[in-house]
């Protein structure tokens, strides 16, 4: 039957009768097809019917495992629970960029489809620690976030599933669901990898939650090192920027001439960054690091008559300094003041020699 029903649903995206015309809204999909994307035209598969065929085969697996999740929960003994969003905590290691709908466009899709079908799957939270039961008694989240915050936003109490959970535990949890549901960013997954070490997580454990290799943790680790935290939250998620760019923007704050953090502090600061998309303002400040900064022009300083006539210019480039005579100088006066500079340059050097042997 399952089978079936698939293959009805694949059926209908290439123009069958068998569902009703129109988008199929799956209770609490994660992603969804935005307004923008063009409608498919009559009579073949377009590149909108191929999208939403690959969203539906999507949401029939997710919903499938989301199920078997909930199953194995009851058959476990565990009950789900419908708890005061006021009295549950977020996890003690953030994994997300995205504020609500800030960066996270299917959060409002997610809010409406648990206000019009409810909320099909509990979130998993463990008792605070140090509280015993009781009506005052705290929680904290190892997966759900989205799902707990889309209740508060319907000002809704969360179903949940209680279980007492190690650290270790909660971390491996946080990071299947994330995993198995809605993948993080790559800069997502190196911040939250970066907390776990800094917490002194054992390493194995967080290539276990990630599930990468220790090559790619340290790939991970080192773009949370190179790139100062307050940018990367600036940016957001940026979905589209992958490892390879994200550890081109680390080694241009690592490798510069230190003018990067102004410059990023000036773009970041900017009308057209704080309006961007995250991808874009990841382009924006990367774009910004990679424009050399000019060199400054040469301080020239004028040497004038009393006249207020000028007859020479001073130029000063880093440590070299050039004196430059107008044409109408009188010769005399540079002959003269050339043998000067001869004799005051000699008194110098030995007052400064005189002045060196008396300190010692």
């Amino acid at each position: 039957m399952a089978s079936r029903d698939r293959k009805n649903s694949i059926k209908a995206l290439f123009g069958g009768d068998i569902l009703p015309a129109g988008p199929q809204a799956a209770p609490e999909t994660k992603s969804m097809p935005s307004a923008g994307d063009p409608p498919a035209g009559p009579g073949r598969a377009s590149s909108g019917a191929v999208k939403a065929m690959g969203l539906t085969l999507s949401s029939i697996t997710r919903e499938a495992e989301e199920a078997r999740v909930l199953r194995q929960a009851l058959q476990e003994g565990e009950r789900v629970v419908a708890l005061d969003t006021d009295r549950i905590d977020a996890s003690f290691v953030s994994d997300r960029l995205s504020d609500e709908e800030r960066d996270d466009p299917d959060f409002l899709a997610l809010v409406e489809s648990i206000r019009e079908s409810g909320q099909q799957v509990p979130i998993l939270v463990r008792p605070a620690a140090g509280q015993g039961p009781g009506e005052g008694e705290r929680y904290q989240v190892a997966y759900g976030h989205r799902r707990l915050k889309a209740a508060r936003r319907l000002g809704q109490p969360v179903k949940a599933i209680v279980k007492p959970l190690s650290d270790d535990e909660l971390v491996l949890a946080q990071g299947k669901e994330n995993a198995e549901r809605r993948n993080l960013s790559f800069i997502e997954r190196a911040l939250f990898a970066h907390t776990l070490v800094g917490r002194g997580f054992e390493r194995k454990l967080v290539c276990d939650a990630l599930a990468v290799q220790k090559s790619e943790l340290s790939r991970l680790l080192q773009v949370a090192e190179a790139v100062p935290f307050r940018f990367v939250r600036d940016i957001g998620p940026a979905p589209k920027a992958g490892r390879e760019r994200w550890m081109a923007l680390g080694a241009l704050f690592q490798n510069g001439n230190g003018a990067e953090i102004e410059k990023a502090e000036d773009e970041v600061a900017s009308e057209r960054f704080r309006t961007a998309p995250s991808d874009e303002r990841f382009q924006l400040l990367f774009d910004r690091l990679m424009r050399r900064t000019p060199k400054a022009a040469p301080g020239v300083e004028d040497i004038a008559r009393p006249d207020g006539a000028v007859f020479a210019r001073v130029e000063r480039k880093g440590r070299a300094v050039r004196i430059a005579f107008t044409p109408d100088a009188d010769p005399a006066f540079i002959e003269a003041l050339t043998a000067r500079m001869k004799d005051d340059y000699a008194a110098f050097l030995a007052a400064r020699s005189e002045a060196e042997a008396g300190k010692t």
